[in-house]
């Protein structure tokens, strides 16, 4: 890693993170403190953990079932890779000895496997007493949903976000999964935080994170309207309920979005379209007016953008400093000039790619100590022995264990 100002390593250099996640919520929180610095151990099961999988892009991994996947990519950089069977008797001492040299132990899992598996709090502070414990699980623990399993849509359908969005005919979750991702995001703050608390009182306790909490956090401000003001409101397609316009309008050769909040905003806009006799019209006089005759505000952006193709309609709206953006594929996302300017998207080779992976780095940056994108994420087991090896165990023992079945 390179000196940043000082800084020749990173702010979590030091601190040893056990990842039992699956998935994005609990791994993406363990990259990120790799990110930092972190020695981040993934542990899987033998034949690899299911999210090792998911979106294969790999050929011919040792699964039968395909190779490693896109998600697998990113969510494991920064990650050494051991496998184990944490439910055998010769598992749960191995990870008794892992965890008295850790700080953190992140898993996505419920209560209940949790202390199959040895992980529950209690296990863990007798193995070392200022362990910290990051849990994520899909609702919290206490209530009557704790042992259910959920993943991040439904996450989103429980909280009135699928609810508004798409149609009133067909609900619609998000195609990128804000709930994990947050979640995970959310859970590494905490954990940060814990490690700071734990500095000065030499404590660890348990940092615990849900997709429902982190959903409700997200969709907040809108059930705060729901509670008070009884909108009950439907879905509306793009169109913003809050503002206008604010919507998605097609151009002469694709589409893109129009973003107008508050009133100088709003001026700019009729000026562009010549419609300055909207600004003394009482349907347009404040945000919620406007969104609440939003599907006038966007039928006139959409005859203008009709007219111009995209890159005509925002260069007119960049010039009028109106908000506004391409929709964009996902191969045009990757041809992007600015994005390619900022280096956002990382190239890291992978056993097996027919080129690097283009991995998005820490998603914040940091003048003096970044975050740092080193290393690519571990094929099945790779660090198996040599991180058995750090913790006393024997070439003879190593090997016994893999006949065993262990790892």
């Amino acid at each position: 890693m390179t000196d940043q100002g000082g800084a020749s390593k990173g702010i979590l250099t030091g601190i040893r993170v056990l990842d039992f996640g699956r998935y994005i919520a609990g791994p993406y929180c363990a990259a990120l403190l790799g990110d930092m610095g972190a020695d981040v151990i993934r542990i899987e099961k033998r034949e690899g953990s299911e999210d090792r999988f998911v979106q294969p892009i790999v050929p011919g991994a040792a699964s039968g079932e395909g190779g490693e996947g896109a998600m697998f990519l990113q969510m494991n950089r920064n990650k050494r890779g051991l496998t184990l069977d944490p439910m055998t008797e010769t598992g749960r001492k191995i990870v008794r000895r892992l965890v008295a040299t850790a700080d953190v132990v992140v898993a996505n899992l419920p209560p209940s496997t949790l202390k199959a598996m040895g992980l529950d709090y209690e296990s863990l502070v007798e193995a070392k007493p200022d362990i910290i414990l990051t849990t994520v699980s899909a609702f919290g623990h206490g209530g009557p949903y704790s042992e259910r399993t959920g993943f991040d849509g439904v996450a989103q359908s429980m909280v009135g976000a699928a609810y508004l969005t798409g149609h009133p005919e067909e609900p619609v979750k998000s195609y990128a999964p804000w709930v994990d991702f947050g979640t995970a995001s959310l859970s590494a703050f905490g954990t940060m935080a814990a490690l700071m608390e734990r500095a000065r009182s030499g404590r660890g306790q348990v940092v615990e994170g849900s997709l429902l909490s982190t959903a409700l956090a997200y969709f907040n401000f809108h059930l705060i309207e729901q509670q008070l003001r009884q909108t009950n409101r439907v879905a509306i397609g793009n169109r913003s309920p809050y503002a206008g316009p604010a919507d998605i309008v097609r151009t002469k050769d694709g589409w893109i979005l129009v973003q107008v909040i508050g009133m100088p905003l709003f001026k700019r806009w009729a000026k562009l379209m010549g419609e300055d006799h909207w600004l003394s019209d009482p349907r347009f006089k404040d945000d919620l007016s406007r969104g609440d005759h939003g599907e006038i505000l966007s039928e006139r952006t959409a005859r203008w953008a009709a007219e111009r193709t995209s890159e005509e309609a925002l260069a007119e709206l960049e010039k009028a400093r109106i908000p506004g953006g391409p929709i964009y594929s996902p191969q045009q996302a990757l041809d992007d000039p600015h994005i390619k300017a900022m280096n956002f998207l990382k190239p890291v080779d992978f056993p097996g790619l027919p080129g690097p992976a283009p991995i998005m780095e820490t998603p914040l940056r940091l003048s003096r100590s970044p975050g740092t994108l080193r290393e690519r994420a571990p094929v099945l087991g790779e660090h198996t022995e040599a991180i058995l090896g750090e913790l006393g165990y024997s070439a003879a023992e190593i090997a016994a264990f893999r006949d065993e079945g262990i790892i």
